[in-house]
């Protein structure tokens, strides 16, 4: 039920918002030349696969968690992106492939060696990583990685439909936060 309603609301999504996608990307190839952003990530059993993102962070950053880059990196339109999470959208492509779900845990980076050892011991991996799910509306981010690792336990633990479609809705209305920027 809830691969069919990643696909089906990706789908939806992708199609509807396309206008604002193509004006995202020119704007995107406005600020740095390059409006997207891959990076590898740990997917469901550990399996890594390829993130898609809108570029918010100029060409050249580092790869590292977001809350260890400095905020100086971040673009002003990607400031933009972030505070709207509209850099999110490109991950919609993301959960039609099946690598990720709408609802579920943020995926990690391979070097946050204390949230995949949090993750690991508390089963986190058994499920598709997410765009949005309770930690990312309660606005907790990778910075607390034992927080973040119980948070995303405590959200699988009887995960249901009415839950899948709250923190769907709850993101769109706006409530919590993306990673926290390192603010040196």
């Amino acid at each position: 039920m809830i691969r069919f309603c990643d696909v089906f609301l990706s789908l939806i999504g992708l199609l509807s918002l396309s206008i604002l996608l193509m004006l995202l990307i020119i704007l995107g190839f406005l600020d740095t030349g390059q409006p997207f952003f891959t990076q590898r990530r740990i997917g469901r059993e550990q399996k890594t696969f390829i993130i898609f993102k809108f570029r918010t962070m100029q060409v050249g950053t580092v790869t590292l968690p977001t809350h260890l880059n400095s905020a100086d990196t971040v673009t002003k339109y990607g400031r933009f992106l972030r505070k709207t999470k509209l850099d999110e959208l490109p991950q919609l492509w993301n959960v039609l492939k099946g690598d990720m779900s709408l609802v579920g845990p943020r995926p990690c980076l391979p070097s946050q060696d204390d949230l995949i050892k949090a993750r690991e011991k508390l089963g986190v991996f058994s499920v598709r990583p997410g765009i949005t799910g309770l930690a990312q509306i309660s606005g907790i981010d990778m910075s607390r990685p034992r927080l973040l690792a119980k948070t995303d336990a405590e959200m699988l633990d009887g995960f249901s439909s009415a839950q899948y479609f709250k923190y769907i809705f709850l993101t769109i209305l706006g409530k919590g936060s993306g990673d926290r920027i390192n603010k040196k």
